[in-house]
């Protein structure tokens, strides 16, 4: 048997603290506008009591502990619930907000340091704050930041953001990238296509354009882990390497066939459908995929292992995924 111990990377932390920071600025009013044309009432009203019940997992260490006995995970990767991303701040606010997050995620963490380690955030919308909020999210012991898909106007292709991962790659800073909303906007505004759709189109599209553009060329060393399996892409890049072979406007950005690029990159298992996570595995390989589990959330799993289990994997494959494959990662050079 396996002494390596089983690792969650996606768990999420409530923080107080930034939505006190935000509230009454007129850009939330706004922003929870857009979040409620995107996801529609019915999700809404949902979503409400789905967190309130899951208040004390999401801010209590104990509780999180005592929900991580239950589970079988020794330890997890905790980051800021994408809600607090906030990329509508200006750039004063902005900095306030990821400090705070990066701060209050560390404290959090500091209750189990054995088996809680943090990740904190960066103004993904303010690309000349992003350098100096990551070191200050290292400098509070925290293992790198989350980013969702896109910030406003901005792709995560846009040269603005060269210096950002050129200095996570220097640090060996991770990138947890968890896209929060989706651009479709209203057209999945029902049955919460706002999340089932949604969440894996923003990483398909994230991916692409990390893909495609060459920053994973010029920057070969970057820790990032994609949330939700990757979204559509792994089980898709089929498609995209044909386009990389067939057109040359495809062709232009990158150096390589797209799904070359999968095994740079790491995912999380969460995916839903052992065959997926096989499929996933096969892609991106057995080194590259570690567990996930979107700790508390009801989209989520409470049964990681066991959700991994039922891909039936070769025993190596398994005790990989389950926890070696983070703790390589997670360990500090």
């Amino acid at each position: 048997m396996s002494t390596t111990p089983t690792v969650d990377v996606h768990a999420h932390v409530l923080l107080p603290q930034v939505e006190a920071a935000v509230a009454g600025h007129p850009g939330l009013a706004e922003a929870r506008a857009l979040d409620a044309r995107r996801n529609g009432p019915e999700a809404l009203a949902v979503n409400g009591p789905m967190v309130r019940d899951r208040i004390p997992r999401l801010t209590d260490a104990t509780a999180r502990l005592a929900a991580m006995d239950a589970a079988g995970v020794d330890i997890q990767l905790v980051s800021p619930s994408p809600s607090h991303y906030h990329y509508w701040a200006d750039e004063q606010l902005a900095e306030k907000v990821c400090r705070l997050a990066n701060e209050a995620t560390a404290a959090h963490c500091s209750a189990a340091p054995d088996r809680l380690h943090g990740l904190g955030l960066v103004p993904l919308q303010h690309p000349t704050l992003a350098v100096d909020v990551l070191q200050h999210a290292l400098s509070q012991g925290l293992l790198g930041v989350e980013i969702s898909s896109h910030a406003p106007g901005r792709e995560l292709s846009d040269p603005a953001y060269e210096p950002f991962w050129s200095h996570a790659e220097e640090t060996g800073a991770l990138l947890f990238l968890h896209p929060f909303g989706c651009t479709l906007d209203a057209r999945l505004d029902r049955w919460y296509l706002s999340n089932t759709v949604g969440q894996p189109t923003e990483n398909a599209v994230a991916l692409s354009h990390l893909i495609f553009s060459g920053v994973l060329d010029r920057h070969p060393g970057l820790k990032i882990i994609a949330a939700h399996g990757g979204g559509y892409l792994p089980t898709h890049i089929g498609r995209s390497d044909h386009a990389w072979r067939a057109r040359p406007d495809a062709r232009r950005g990158c150096a390589r066939e797209p799904s070359s690029y999968l095994r740079q990159l790491h995912f999380d298992s969460l995916v839903h459908d052992p065959y997926v996570l096989r499929e996933l595995i096969r892609v991106a390989g057995p080194g590259r995929v570690l567990l996930g589990s979107d700790f508390p959330f009801d989209m989520g799993t409470e049964d990681p292992l066991g959700a991994l289990r039922a891909a039936r994997l070769p025993d190596a494959d398994f005790h990989a995924v389950r926890g070696g494959n983070a703790i390589a990662l997670l360990r500090k050079d």
